[in-house]
């Protein structure tokens, strides 16, 4: 029998189904530059990867010129009070994960690019805080995804092996991330044209009820 104690989750795209409020974000920022967003190339440019690396790369593509701290600002705060006052929707099958494996005593954390507020204001407004014990964000490190720098934080602050943990991601910054740091990586995906890039995880599911059907006939806990 394996050892796993504790799972660790991505948050955007992984735990909640935020992509699509993202994209929207940018594109209310970017309308006062006359600037919008195609959701397909935001999914394969710009999904998964940090907000201050977006507005860099946004700034360049669409020659905004603007200083690079004050527009991160702006935006970003267009993502907190989005997330204090719009409901976003919990990814397929995540919740009764979460639960299932609670209940089974495993230590749950949330290890995001991300900043502290806007994952402080997206479970608060959803209520999932109480089933996490960690959060590691944007904020706690100083290299993002997928530098591993988080997942090794997350780890040490758990007090765990790496063998003792198992990682859920959806984009291929995160799960190169956790592959770095030495973690069974698994990826959660449901759209199937994104699956060959995410090879290099471990497992490579459709939703979370796939994953957990797998934990368990495999009996992996």
């Amino acid at each position: 029998m394996s050892k796993i104690k504790a799972l660790l989750f991505d948050l955007d795209g992984t735990l909640i189904d935020s992509e699509r409020f993202h994209f929207d974000c940018w594109n209310e920022f970017l309308s006062q530059y006359e600037v919008t967003l195609d959701f397909k190339d935001w999914l394969t440019n710009y999904a998964g990867i940090p907000l201050p690396q977006n507005a860099k790369t946004i700034m360049s593509r669409y020659k905004i010129d603007e200083e690079l701290a004050g527009f991160v600002e702006r935006r970003e705060l267009i993502t907190f009070n989005g997330f204090r006052t719009k409901h976003i929707e919990l990814m397929p099958f995540a919740l009764d994960f979460i639960q299932y494996f609670y209940d089974k005593g495993l230590t749950l954390a949330v290890v995001t690019a991300s900043p502290r507020n806007d994952v402080e204001a997206v479970f608060e407004k959803n209520g999932l805080a109480k089933y996490f014990s960690m959060f590691v964000t944007r904020t706690d490190v100083t290299k993002s995804k997928p530098d591993p720098e988080s997942y090794n934080i997350c780890v040490e602050k758990l007090g765990l092996a790496k063998e003792e943990c198992i990682v859920f991601e959806d984009t291929l910054n995160g799960v190169k991330s956790a592959v770095a740091a030495g973690i069974t990586t698994y990826a959660i995906q449901n759209n199937i044209r994104a699956h060959q890039k995410l090879k290099i995880a471990d497992q490579l599911f459709l939703n979370f009820n796939h994953a957990k059907n797998y934990i368990l006939s495999q009996e992996i806990l």
